[in-house]
């Protein structure tokens, strides 16, 4: 395969057909559907997922189809098959992920710049679902193309952009059992909807952390009360809360007490950790710390432990008591929280829900009414053992298209589908990696995707098809 060739090919296709086709794809408001419950009226989803499919259909892929699959009242789905190259016929299917479905606007944007307006500035475009996630499909579409005309081999692909993503990908499970004879043997998954540290390397994922959502509700009267009447014979919800809240997390260190949302730290993931840590020192320079706040260690490779494989909870939400300023003397009725916990990688999300209910309704203080309800749960996932073609594969593109080896991080976050993927293909291969990086502003004012970053990704892409196709 011909490399400087493929290289120049990809440029020229992002700067000629891909990067104004992302413009236009910025400037559609395709919200995902937990953020527009009138997303079908509004057909933002659909809109954006055919404007996808007719930018596939024009790149000219011989013996390529590009289908929208729609089931029931679910968002739909793009699936474009691309048939591999002569005398690949036993390698199996690539499936190649992204999706198309965004965030809300969410903010101030900067002067000249909005959510749906794409703009390019020097090397980076701006807009909503330019990094997350829409620049994937072009990527994986532009690697094949570019594979074919220089030289290069490649399996079976079939590139898969939900509509769901951002909600938690609740249609994916229905997608992928409604799609399994026809995706047939999966060897490989390539999913493009993960961020690393930087611009100047492959950061493949290795680990992501899962999620469990839930809102607890604290009733201790029926009716607000004047809290002179009340207080001292009622206990304050508030209180109630707090002794509930003191039995899953240790309000000194932060450290989650149920044992079903903890997990062994693998020593792999430990030294992947301490490499980052070496890398891109000092952690929490990149969050907007108040005044005097500090992180919870100093030690670098624990925050980062910490992020990714420790199980941590967040208040995300609060309702039942009146604005600070004005509050009347009422003893409130009930609270309400909204609490997130990241939970290892390992970690079953369904056996932690179970033992978080069981933890926060037995024996509560007073006997208050208890409700945990409104769940969302996402499994993590741990990458699997690497096989050898895959590790030099992952070796020699890294350092092509980017001059230096692939980087390891573990991301705090969840990305529910590779959990999905992985239970359905427990003998497939993984990459996980994307154009993102660390002050890419997803889900925030001001969101960008590094061109160059996008063209490198793409060239790596490509490498790995080729790579998957020649192994022995």
């Amino acid at each position: 395969m011909d490399h400087d060739n493929l290289r120049a090919s990809i440029a020229r296709q992002w700067d000629e057909h891909v990067v104004p086709s992302l413009l236009e794809f910025v400037a559609i408001p395709a919200v995902s559907p937990a953020y527009d419950p009138e997303w079908a009226q509004h057909g933002h989803l659909t809109a954006a997922v055919e404007h996808v499919r007719s930018w596939a259909e024009h790149l000219g892929l011989a013996g390529a189809t590009a289908e929208v699959v729609t089931l029931d009242d679910r968002g739909p789905l793009l699936m474009v098959d691309i048939p591999g190259t002569a005398g690949s016929e036993s390698k199996g299917t690539v499936l190649l992920y992204g999706h198309l479905d965004k965030q809300p606007a969410q903010g101030e944007w900067s002067a000249g710049l909005g959510p749906w307006q794409g703009v390019v500035r020097g090397d980076r475009l701006y807009g909503r679902g330019a990094v997350d996630d829409g620049y994937s499909g072009y990527a994986a579409l532009t690697a094949v193309s570019a594979l074919r005309q220089h030289g290069g081999e490649h399996a079976r692909a079939v590139v898969l952009l939900e509509t769901g993503e951002e909600s938690g990908s609740p249609d994916l499970p229905a997608y992928l059992e409604h799609l399994d004879a026809r995706l047939g043997d999966v060897t490989l998954v390539i999913g493009l909807d993960s961020v690393g540290a930087d611009n100047e390397r492959l950061w493949l994922t290795t680990n992501l952390r899962g999620a469990v959502v839930a809102t607890l509700t604290v009733r201790v009267l029926n009716t607000p009360v004047h809290s002179g009447l009340a207080s001292g014979i009622v206990a304050d919800p508030v209180r109630v809360l707090r002794t509930l809240l003191d039995r899953i997390e240790n309000s000194a260190t932060g450290e989650v007490r149920l044992p079903e949302m903890t997990a062994p730290i693998p020593e792999v993931r430990r030294a992947e950790a301490a490499e980052l840590a070496a890398l891109h020192p000092d952690v929490a320079r990149l969050l907007p710390l108040s005044g005097s706040t500090r992180a919870v260690a100093d030690d670098d490779t624990e925050l980062l432990l910490n992020n990714t494989w420790r199980p941590a909870l967040t208040v995300v939400g609060l309702s039942g008591l009146a604005a600070a300023t004005g509050a009347p003397m009422v003893l409130s009725d009930a609270v309400s929280v909204r609490l997130s916990f990241r939970t290892p990688p390992t970690v079953s999300a369904e056996a932690a829900r179970a033992a978080l209910v069981t933890a926060l309704s037995t024996d509560v203080p007073y006997g208050a009414d208890v409700e945990v309800n409104d769940f969302m749960l996402i499994d993590g996932w741990n990458e699997p053992e690497r096989a050898p073609w895959l590790q030099a594969a992952l070796d020699d593109v890294s350092k092509s298209a980017f001059g230096s080896a692939p980087g390891a991080i573990g991301i705090g976050g969840g990305i529910p589908f590779i959990g999905m993927l992985g239970r359905r293909y427990p003998q497939a291969q993984f990459v996980v990696t994307g154009a993102a990086s660390s002050d890419s502003n997803m889900h925030v004012p001001d969101e960008w995707l590094s061109l160059p970053m996008a063209q490198r990704v793409t060239e790596a892409i490509a490498g790995l098809l080729n790579a998957h196709a020649r192994r022995s």
